[in-house]
């Protein structure tokens, strides 16, 4: 096996979308992107189930790699001869960028719920592991696939190569908002990135920003905020994971109490028993999943056929939303008026929970180090940013969370149960003083077919 990497002959091109060319300028990476494991990700979707909200985003891990891996290349050539970067981690930083969400599985968050797995620790599986990826990152030296899963898990100890891909500010974030705005057609995510590009300047510890690119940071923060709201927390989108997830989990109940499958759930096999393989892993992906669904929808157990069809043709939870007081008021005499109305809570009455902290710096004595983005001043000291930003400030530390109970709306209309049924229904659109869910929330239903 050949050692080290040469660059290519000739520059390779990627056209895209979000940042116009992606180039590739070196065998290592141009090889890391044949590898199976890589073009993997052609099959499995950013965003998840948003397709079923926003209509554009049929994306795929593929293309936000390669952003961030162009946006990397883009940073280095910035910092390239300027104080405390070591050109030496060039190659480190683009692998790494490009491989960072490599572990990422089918409906990643859903699927990692149910089978209590770890895209994180997939990712180190696949750079570490007896892999393609591996064998082309050991061409520079036995180390390296262990230095690039470092990088990645946040435990190399150059903090300056670890901020440029996982930060508050870094090269993945800078490119999933964008594409993630750019395939679902909202304005939201936009900013100024080539202004943050050009003032972005390495110190020892981390990336920082010139004091005179504040502005443009101010914008890419609102854009997460709004991001984070308006698309990643959707509720249609969020009522397609709980499906999702109560397809998963249905399954594996049926298959622990020995349920004969129509169509057995071969490729599940191990990690239902957790005796998953890497092997087992990288043979699942969105395309394999949907096929159950497919043929789930025809099972005997009604509970997995509905939600199956419901899945595939888009029929999804309604929802209203919820305070904690009506936990601890409501929850166990609505879940049994369901059981009374035949309907099985477990999979038709689902809490949801969405929080987001769009900026924060650290405080002594909280558990999680948070490293803020700092300005780098004229004097050349460096000053935290919500100190100079009064936009940023009012945000800070400010964590918004929302909760909302879905379940099937359409079966409280049905005959049968009408006294039962009516009584869930006054429980779910109480409007009072105790916090139970607000009659407002009914207003989403009247969005049947649209994503907003």
């Amino acid at each position: 096996m050949r050692e080290g990497n040469r660059k290519l002959q000739e520059e390779k091109v990627f056209k895209d979308p979000v940042h116009r060319y992606i180039h590739i300028r070196d065998e290592l990476i141009w090889d890391l992107i044949g590898t199976r494991e890589f073009q993997r990700m052609r099959r499995i979707r950013q965003l998840g189930t948003t397709f079923l909200t926003f209509h554009g985003a049929e994306h795929t891990r593929f293309n936000h790699s390669m952003g961030v891996y162009e946006i990397m290349r883009r940073i280095i050539e910035v910092f390239d001869g300027r104080p405390h970067w070591q050109q030496e981690e060039r190659l480190l930083c683009l692998s790494a960028a490009l491989l960072h969400d490599i572990g990422h599985g089918p409906y990643s968050h859903s699927f990692e719920k149910v089978f209590q797995t770890d895209h994180e620790w997939w990712t180190r599986k696949i750079i570490t592991g007896d892999t393609e990826v591996n064998q082309v990152l050991r061409r520079m030296g036995e180390n390296f696939p262990q230095d690039v899963a470092d990088v990645i898990e946040k435990t190399y100890p150059n903090k300056l190569v670890v901020s440029m891909i996982s930060s508050q500010i870094d090269a993945d974030r800078m490119d999933y908002l964008q594409r993630d705005a750019y395939y679902t057609g909202v304005s939201y995510g936009h900013f100024d990135m080539e202004r943050i590009l050009r003032v972005m300047r390495p110190t020892e510890d981390q990336a920082v920003i010139k004091n005179t690119g504040m502005h443009a940071v101010e914008d890419y923060i609102m854009s997460r905020y709004q991001m984070y709201w308006q698309v990643y927390f959707h509720p249609v989108t969020r009522s397609a994971e709980v499906i999702l997830s109560k397809i998963l989990q249905r399954v594996k109940k049926l298959r622990e109490n020995g349920y004969d499958f129509f169509q057995q759930p071969y490729h599940f096999q191990r990690f239902f028993e957790g005796t998953q393989t890497l092997e087992d892993y990288l043979c699942l992906d969105e395309s394999v999943i949907t096929y159950y669904f497919q043929m789930w929808q025809f099972e005997d157990d009604s509970i997995l056929r509905d939600l199956c069809q419901r899945f595939l043709n888009r029929r999804l939870f309604k929802f209203v939303e919820f305070s904690q007081n009506f936990l601890l008021n409501k929850w166990t005499k609505l879940q049994e008026l369901f059981r009374e109305a035949g309907i099985d809570p477990d999979y038709y009455l689902v809490i949801d929970s969405s929080s987001d902290l769009p900026y924060d710096f650290y405080r002594p004595g909280e558990e999680e180090e948070r490293m803020p983005i700092h300005l780098l001043m004229p004097n050349g000291r460096l000053r935290e940013l919500s100190r100079e930003s009064d936009l940023v400030e009012a945000i800070s530390g400010k964590k918004r969370t929302d909760h909302k109970l879905y379940y099937p709306k359409e079966w409280l209309e049905t005959p049968g149960y009408e006294k039962t049924k009516q009584e869930i229904k006054d429980m779910l659109f109480s409007d009072n003083e105790q916090g139970e869910p607000k009659q407002q929330a009914q207003e989403w239903f009247k969005y049947e077919g649209g994503s907003q």
